[in-house]
């Protein structure tokens, strides 16, 4: 980052991170229903898949405007909580390669080493907020569609906490870390997008151009479009083992992340690897430009507070 702070550090990690997680929450609440779409197409059958304005009409004739929301309280405090762990654990490795090295600029490879200690950390910390949130996006439909119980009235959609308990009552704390190994593989995902967009803006800077949040944000959209284009596959399969059901003594054993994408190529062919990714491309690029737009911007007010604060215990 290029600005002055005259009273606070220039690699403060933990205001990056609250960055982070400020730009992330803006920027989820504006595309969740493209969220939504790609999620439940992801999980949906070959038989079952319909056309994407299709799906819309669907999802609001049977739950409503709100159906595109499902799972949204969830998915704030999962993005929050993911951005902060991955930005505060980014810049903290980040600034350690700097020191160390007396520069100001990462190279390629500490970029994607920076990229993978953050995401590794980040997967492990926040994997069961996704798996709550995945169950939420994608079950939702099916209580609207059985609407009412035997004596007439009418089912509540599940809150987060409901999910949550029932996940833990019939599956066990392990079904919160379903899906982790394909996350873990996912961590190249933001690895490729930040390094990306970290060698984007160096171009930028090197001809002595100013990043601006209108530049961020095309910088941020154009790594985010490479690196969800590359693992998309996996981002399929990771869906997939969130909303399996856990096994009992009579069920056949759960499968890995290598016998789910098998099974889909079988099943539907390679075409099913890429099941939403219309929305889900359209989502995560939009998503991340925001993200870049706003995180700058956001760090600055950081700073800016924590300054005033810091000035008035001093007066």
């Amino acid at each position: 980052m290029s600005h002055s702070k005259p009273v606070v550090p220039q690699n403060d990690n933990v205001a990056h991170a609250i960055a982070g997680a400020g730009g992330g929450v803006l920027s989820m609440v504006l595309t969740y229903p493209l969220i939504t779409l790609s999620t439940r197409a992801q999980v949906e059958s070959k038989r079952s898949q319909t056309a994407f304005l299709t799906t819309v009409q669907q999802i609001i004739a049977r739950e409503g405007v709100a159906g595109l929301y499902a799972g949204l309280d969830s998915a704030v405090f999962g993005i929050s909580v993911t951005n902060f762990v991955y930005y505060y654990w980014y810049e903290w490795t980040r600034s350690f390669f700097e020191k160390r090295a007396g520069r100001t600029k990462l190279t390629t490879v500490e970029s994607m080493i920076a990229g993978a200690i953050a995401g590794s950390a980040t997967v492990i910390l926040t994997n069961p907020i996704w798996v709550v949130n995945t169950r939420m996006t994608t079950r939702k439909h099916q209580v609207e569609e059985e609407a009412t119980t035997e004596d007439g009235k009418v089912k509540r959609a599940p809150s987060t906490i409901g999910t949550l308990l029932a996940l833990l009552r019939k599956e066990g704390p392990q079904a919160l870390f379903a899906g982790v190994i394909p996350a873990l593989v996912l961590v190249i995902n933001p690895i490729l997008q930040y390094t990306l967009f970290e060698q984007m803006k160096n171009a930028v800077e090197r001809r002595k151009m100013r990043v601006t949040p209108g530049v961020a944000f095309v910088l941020g959209a154009l790594g985010k479009l490479f690196a969800t284009s590359v693992t998309y596959p996996y981002i399929t399969v990771k869906s997939q083992m969130h909303v399996a059901p856990a096994t009992d003594g009579t069920a056949k054993k759960k499968e890995g992340a290598t016998e789910a994408l098998r099974r889909i190529v079988r099943e539907e062919g390679y075409a099913g690897l890429y099941k939403g990714i219309g929305p889900k491309v359209t989502q995560s690029v939009i998503t991340a430009a925001f993200l870049f737009a706003f995180k700058d911007v956001l760090y600055e007010q950081t700073l800016k507070l924590r300054a005033k604060v810091a000035q008035k215990a001093l007066a």
